[in-house]
């Protein structure tokens, strides 16, 4: 007869008893602890005879692992409880909408820009991008603006503390013409072979940077350069260009352009390009938008063209200014400080 089944049984009553871990240590030291009934078994080991003590000692043991292992399954027990109520206490309510962080939106000058590039993409017009960091050769000379020439006095330039492979100093770039001359090359260079050279259409949007700071001018700036050149590219397929591309931009018709006469070293003959609106508070004035003209010959030939046989037009105008006029701001300068209750009214 196994006379310590009573014994496992009043420990797995009394350890299921136990509310707490601090209770159930205390039942552990009832069966298991110094003092406790299953311990006082094993020290009545050594007053049996040598045949008894063998198979009183196996019982004991297995009594002891069943106390055991039922005083792990209590602890893990209490355990679990005690982890689902930390995690029902410190629940979130996933039914709660998300507190997500606010939507961005597109700055007004980059809205202008995607704006310009959709209207002359629909005109068959590449966009094209390269360098801020320019050579003198590219932003200046290859422009028909050769050294000490009056030209480069009317742009204040920055100049970086570094020297192209000649020896002259790199600038930051003062427009984005030179991206012409470097897309009119590779151009002309790829269809060097070819009898008829595809015609070059692009412009090149991009930062640009002089030394001027006021309420419609930035030290750091937006320019759009355009560029059409082909076999038979006249100052009429510029007027009709440009026009098209202001009334689709500020989407009247009711606008007019004039284009009058002006000096640029790149362009012969050249003109500046104003638009006057018919309605609202600018109505009747004149603004000035754009630059252009003719390709001079020499810009031409630094293409890689023949200026005998490839001729067309350029013209260059600030997407900043556009912006002003589009959403009626008057200081450029709103548009940089990065006041994001400025800046949220356009999204």
């Amino acid at each position: 007869m196994n006379d310590l089944a009573p014994l496992v049984d009043a420990a797995k009553a009394d350890f299921a008893a136990a509310a707490t871990p601090a209770e159930l240590e205390n039942a552990k030291a009832r069966f298991l602890g110094k003092s406790g009934r299953l311990t006082d078994a094993l020290k009545a080991l050594g007053a049996l005879p040598v045949e008894e003590k063998k198979a009183r000692g196996a019982m004991i043991n297995a009594a002891k692992q069943q106390v055991e292992a039922l005083l792990q399954a209590r602890r893990e027990a209490l355990s679990h409880a005690e982890l689902e109520a930390q995690l029902k206490a410190e629940a979130l309510d996933v039914t709660l909408p998300g507190r997500s962080r606010g939507m961005g939106g597109l700055h007004p000058v980059t809205r202008t820009i995607e704006r310009i590039e959709a209207i002359f993409g629909s005109m068959g017009f590449d966009v094209a991008d390269g360098p801020e960091i320019e050579t003198d050769w590219f932003n200046f000379t290859s422009l028909n603006s050769p050294e000490n020439h009056p030209a480069r006095s009317m742009q204040d330039t920055f100049y970086v503390d570094m020297k192209d492979a000649e020896g002259r100093w790199l600038n930051l770039r003062t427009h984005t013409s030179p991206m012409q001359v470097r897309y009119a090359k590779a151009h002309a260079a790829k269809h060097a072979t070819e009898e008829h050279m595809p015609e070059i259409r692009v412009i090149a949007p991009g930062r640009t940077y002089r030394v001027d700071s006021d309420a419609t001018h930035s030290p750091m700036f937006h320019q759009c350069e355009g560029l059409w050149i082909g076999e038979n590219v006249s100052f009429k397929d510029l007027k009709v260009v440009f026009t098209d591309f202001c009334r689709r931009f500020f989407e009247t018709d009711e606008l007019e352009l004039r284009f009058r006469p002006s000096f640029f070293p790149f362009t012969e003959p050249s003109a500046e390009i104003d638009i006057a609106f018919a309605k609202g508070p600018l109505k009747g004035k004149w603004l000035e938008v754009a630059g252009s003209g003719q390709v001079h010959p020499n810009v031409v030939r630094n293409f890689g063209l023949d200026p005998e046989r490839h001729i067309g037009f350029a013209f260059g105008m600030g997407p900043d200014r556009l912006t002003m006029l589009r959403y009626g701001v008057n200081d450029l300068r709103l548009f940089f400080e990065n006041d994001l209750r400025f800046l949220a009214q356009f999204n």
